[in-house]
């Protein structure tokens, strides 16, 4: 009986402890380093990303505004709320499995090569679109108006 409860008290123990670990994992995503968001911000601007994700904010709330008949203050005041840097990390996210060579390579075809602009490798990339349709639903739900 003594050894069925030691048994009982290591196995709770060892709950408890999973159950600890598990709870103090970082849930934040993985980023590039300093240098690579730098890379990638200047691919950022060179195929023209920033004015995508403000257009594409823009259309959501046109599009709502519309059909839920906003009046003209709240369309500006969530309008306004549109700040790229809230999306940033996204983007740093998506570009995190490239290394730094890799970036440069990709840096110097969207600056040579107007097609890689229309052919923007960030508006085909299926969980920065999830990423974006996501950040523009807030945008719209007012989460980043500002009290």
């Amino acid at each position: 009986m003594k050894n069925l409860k030691n048994h009982s008290f290591l196995a709770v123990l060892l709950c408890l402890f999973i159950s600890f670990k598990s709870l103090s994992q970082n849930n934040r995503p993985l980023m590039p380093s300093q240098q690579n968001k730098i890379i990638i911000d200047k691919i950022v601007e060179a195929a023209h990303y920033k004015n995508y994700v403000i257009d594409f904010c823009l259309s959501k709330i046109n599009e709502t505004s519309a059909k839920e008949g906003w009046n003209e203050q709240k369309s500006m005041e969530i309008t306004q709320s549109i700040n790229y840097k809230n999306f940033r990390d996204a983007i740093y996210n998506s570009f995190v499995v490239f290394d730094e060579v890799e970036l440069e390579i990709l840096l110097k075809a969207y600056e040579k090569e107007p097609s890689y602009q229309t052919q923007n490798i960030m508006t085909n990339n299926k969980v920065l679109i999830n990423n974006l349709n996501i950040f523009a639903d807030d945008i719209v739900k007012g989460k980043y108006v500002s009290k």
